[in-house]
């Protein structure tokens, strides 16, 4: 196979996987094996029963719970359903597996997977995990008497110690890592569980990579599983995982949880997933070359940026050895959480957003969002910076994304414009030219008048539900809201603020600041978290006093809002 078979890959991919046989006898040779692309785009089911006697291209959605007939191969969609047939051919054919299975989520695939676990054994996982799997691995630990070993699985050797002949009955691996990127020797590591605990099952999550770029069972493992809302769907328009495998025992232990629980997947789901299949290499090699040009603009101006495609990466080599490409997630510190919130807040193109895998790129901060289930001396204890940012790319245009990513740490103040460059602030310089460029008095603490403008964004979305709502213990709300907005600051120094709203009635109203209500004003100390509730004597004192009576609703909830937050946030001697 040549260097044209797959773009932008540093090695050639010609896997012997299933393929048709020649058309023709006067063919002097059989076909060469079709390469991965075209694998994907090629959805076909040898089963003769499963050929549609209308020749249609798309296979069909059975929407149905159940079938007709008595000893037919379908009885009730809950344990096997055409369209999932399919969809689980195909699942297998690009994953080099024998047989495949599709669930609900990526989540309850490892569910199925742990639920071949029994009371008083070991699993050994890694110590860099999503923050769903390690939730559900210390469920299993708190109740159902497992015990868990998290260990550097970057270092094989760190497993031996561990590994515990009848009573290791599990190693679960990530192979890159989420969120640090960190790349595991699967084929080694398979190698030393096998070789002192044959009865031991090597899991791998392997939904950062996708059957595309990574198949562990050619390495060794003996169960992978992937969140197929990621990159085998791409749209992020379905929840679904699927689990593969080569051994008979194991699936059979596997089909026979997935009919008991009733978590298959739902015939007009595994037609969604069908079809994101088929474009599954052409997004990846586009989101993945994209990637790489992201990474390297991020270590150019200096941050600590964790992308196994980079030069520096410690796990490189061991990654191009059990891989065929780099993936389309990175991570990046800045060295200040602030600093990073400031900016994904300021982001436009990626949305803010848990998950990865989509035509869209999102942008999110692991330690506030997918990993907060994770109890924070635990994450400061396995090296997971509070101020990480992970980027996941998307298949927009590269130099639309690098420009939005750019202007978003230009104004968050991470970097700056010398020399027609942009170049790097260092974290400890930009508090100090902050104060400076604030005009803080040695004497008094008050600040200098100034007249730069500022512009303000509110990042960009609410989530009422999933991780959240776990994380937060609050009731599930199926919505995420949009509620990204922005503003322009302007100085004034007549002792007045004012506000205009340009799409709110086009409001625009002034006050003087010695009239405000700060009588009403409740501060909260410096270190302190303001209540739960609203102060409600400032509400009542702002609405009686300041607003008037012919205010719209709207107006005045936005002005009602404005003032509050300003006068809670001003206060003791600093100037208003």
């Amino acid at each position: 196979m040549d260097s044209t078979d797959k773009p932008n890959s540093p090695y050639p991919l010609n896997h012997d996987l299933p393929t048709p046989e020649p058309d023709s006898p006067l063919l002097p040779r059989a076909r060469k094996p079709y390469r991965f692309s075209t694998l994907c785009a090629t959805v076909e089911n040898p089963n003769e029963n499963h050929k549609d006697q209308y020749g249609s291209s798309s296979v069909p959605i059975y929407q149905t719970a159940t079938f007709k007939g008595v000893g037919g191969e379908y009885d009730y969609t809950r344990s096997g359903n055409p369209t999932r047939t399919h969809l689980e051919h195909h699942i297998a054919k690009i994953s080099s597996a024998q047989h495949a299975f599709a669930v609900s989520s990526g989540m309850a695939a490892l569910d199925i997977i742990t639920r071949l676990l029994k009371p008083g054994v070991e699993v050994i996982a890694g110590d860099d995990l999503y923050g769903g799997t390690n939730r559900l691995l210390t469920y299993l630990k708190t109740n159902m008497g497992v015990t868990v070993h998290h260990v550097d699985t970057t270092d094989a050797t760190t497993v031996v110690p561990h590994l515990n002949p009848g009573k290791t009955a599990m190693v679960l691996l990530e192979s890159p890592t989420n969120p640090l990127l960190k790349v595991v020797d699967i084929a080694a590591i398979s190698s030393m569980v096998k070789e002192k605990c044959p009865a031991a099952i090597i899991v791998v999550d392997n939904t950062m990579m996708s059957p595309y770029l990574q198949r562990p069972l050619e390495h060794g493992a003996d169960i992978v599983y992937d969140s197929a809302t990621k990159y085998l769907s791409g749209h992020h328009d379905l929840m679904a995982g699927v689990i593969t495998c080569n051994r008979d025992d194991l699936a059979k232990q596997i089909a026979f949880t997935v009919n008991a629980v009733g978590n298959a997947l739902t015939p007009f789901d595994s037609f969604l997933l069908l079809r994101g299949t088929k474009t599954l290499a052409i997004r990846m090699d586009r989101q993945q070359s994209t990637a790489m040009l992201v990474a390297q603009m991020l270590q150019r101006l200096g941050f600590v940026t964790h992308y196994p495609g980079l030069p520096n990466h410690p796990g490189k080599e061991i990654h191009e050895r059990i891989a065929d490409g780099y993936g389309a997630v990175l991570s990046f510190e800045t060295g200040d959480k602030e600093l990073s919130e400031r900016i994904v807040g300021a982001t436009r193109l990626w949305g803010i957003s848990v998950s990865f895998g989509c035509v869209n790129s999102l942008i999110s901060m692991p330690c506030v969002m997918s990993h907060a289930s994770i109890d924070p001396a635990v994450r400061a204890a396995r090296g997971l910076p509070e101020d990480l940012i992970r980027l996941c790319v998307g298949i927009e245009d590269p130099n639309d994304l690098l420009d939005d990513l750019q202007h978003a740490l230009l104004e968050a103040g991470a970097i700056t414009v010398a020399a027609n460059d942009f170049v790097r602030m260092p974290v400890a310089v930009n508090r100090a030219v902050e104060k400076l460029a604030l005009g803080e008095l040695a004497n008094d603490n008050r600040r200098k008048r100034e007249d730069r403008e500022w512009f303000v964004s509110a990042p960009g979305k609410v989530i009422l539900f999933g991780e959240h709502a776990v994380v937060h213990g609050v009731t599930a709300v199926a919505a995420s809201v949009d509620l990204r907005c922005y503003g322009l600051t302007s100085p004034r120094h007549d002792n007045k603020i004012s506000v205009y709203f340009r799409n709110i009635d086009d409001f625009y109203q002034e006050w003087d600041l010695d009239k405000l209500p700060w009588e009403a004003v409740t501060p909260v100390p410096p270190g302190q978290v303001h209540p739960d509730g609203l102060d409600q004597k400032l509400v009542d004192a702002i609405n009686e006093k300041v607003l008037a009576s012919d205010m719209s609703s709207k107006a005045r909830g936005a002005a009602l809002a404005f003032l509050y937050l300003y006068m809670m946030l001003t206060h003791g001697d600093e100037e208003k």
